[in-house]
């Protein structure tokens, strides 16, 4: 069976997407009432865009697939341990201090320079942090920065 590598990892994101639209559609509504904007927005858009993308895995996998061996393989994890410290300290951190962590070292280990990954990471944490607080009135945990 062609493709079955695509299909797998089409129902392993199918069943996040639905994991994480879900949750976030138990927030809170936000006091004053129901907006059209609310905390639970930006992440049910990313829900359904994960459910349009792993359900055409499913229906159209790639007939060559070849999951990454070596060194490839390895990057991916470290990927995914960089995203898995970064959501457990979003809260404890800050949004831009966790952010700015992020990004800069998943910059780097894609062959940015060390000052540079982290610079943009810095830039694009304060970017995406005044465009959510300030822009959409949607609050990100500050952390250890408070009042910032």
């Amino acid at each position: 069976m062609t493709g079955l590598g695509d299909r797998i990892l089409g129902l392993c994101l199918l069943v996040l997407a639905v994991a994480y639209g879900w949750v976030a559609q138990q927030w809170p509504e936000p006091f004053g009432g129901t907006e059209g904007v609310g905390p639970e927005t930006f992440p049910t858009m990313l829900a359904v865009v994960l459910v349009v993308g792993s359900l055409y895995l499913m229906i159209k996998p790639d007939a060559d697939t070849q999951w990454p061996v070596g060194k490839t393989a390895l990057e991916l994890v470290v990927s995914i341990i960089v995203l898995v410290v970064y959501a457990l300290l979003l809260e404890p951190l800050g949004f831009v201090i966790s952010t700015t962590l992020a990004v800069g070292a998943l910059s780097w280990r894609m062959g940015a320079p060390a000052k540079s990954a982290f610079a943009i990471g810095l830039l694009s944490a304060v970017v995406v942090f005044g465009l959510f607080n300030y822009g959409l009135s949607l609050s990100l945990p500050t952390g250890l920065l408070g009042g910032f």
